[in-house]
């Protein structure tokens, strides 16, 4: 993926503060430059920079895998291929809950409660694996402002009140759910591609966007010439950057 930072592509410390002087921070920053304009801000030769570039290239490239591997992969651990949503019918539709590792859309007409299941996802994925949760963190980007920190405090003690019996537990809870408030499509696409380094830092076992129907509503009318083609351009590379973050962290999104 083209997002992923030149750190985690084991490039040296030293060169990645260097690059990184130049605005150059991601592996598609380094990808997109002439050798001669690597030479330049790398300070090293033509041959070392061309080694540099395979480097980097490899780093980005999706891993190959076969069906097989894909299916043990999941086969071997599957008390973590699903978050479960406690419904026991919503359950039985999904086969046993959120999927870890994929994207998942929730779509439903204004008020049947979009919000409110995101929320409980939110509490979910902050409880201990013993208890049916994944034990991490949750980065919820907002879209609508629609986030209550009531109403997720709410949920946490009507649902699992003998859990969460103590402000300690709530606390922990609460400073467990890392939201943002991203009003614009660029901020939202901007937001996305900065998640990598913050999933592996906090920790983070579920992405949330409410909503990206929001965003898009408010800035593509799609009765407006090149409008179409720029939405479908924006949606193309969230959901890129989103799909590969859910399977290479096997996270749900």
């Amino acid at each position: 993926m083209a997002a992923k930072k030149l750190r985690r592509a084991k490039l040296s410390e030293e060169l990645c503060e260097r690059l990184s002087r130049h605005q150059i921070t991601t592996c598609q920053d380094f990808l997109c430059l002439s050798l001669l304009e690597l030479m330049k801000v790398t300070g090293q030769s033509y041959y070392d920079v061309q080694k540099l570039l395979c480097q980097v290239s490899r780093a980005c490239a999706p891993k190959m895998q076969t069906a097989y591997e894909m299916k043990l992969r999941k086969a071997g651990n599957p008390s973590s291929a699903f978050l479960s949503t406690t419904l026991h019918g919503l359950d039985k539709v999904l086969h046993g809950g959120v999927s870890c590792g994929s994207l998942t859309e929730i779509t439903g007409p204004p008020g049947c409660g979009k919000t409110q299941l995101c929320i409980m996802l939110s509490v979910l994925a902050t409880l201990p694996v013993s208890m049916g949760g994944l034990d991490g963190a949750v980065i919820y980007i907002d879209t609508e402002s629609a986030f209550s920190a009531e109403r997720l405090i709410e949920i946490a003690s009507n649902r699992f009140p003998a859990y969460f019996d103590s402000d300690e537990k709530l606390f922990c809870m609460t400073s467990n759910i890392h939201l943002y408030q991203e009003l614009t499509c660029s901020s939202v696409l901007k937001r996305i591609m900065s998640l990598e380094e913050e999933i592996i830092s906090k920790k983070v076992k579920l992405v949330i966007i409410d909503s990206v129907a929001s965003v898009v509503r408010k800035e593509f009318d799609t009765k407006l010439q090149g409008n179409l083609a720029e939405r479908s351009n924006f949606l193309a590379r969230g959901a890129s950057v989103l799909k590969y973050l859910a399977e290479e962290f096997s996270i749900p999104v």
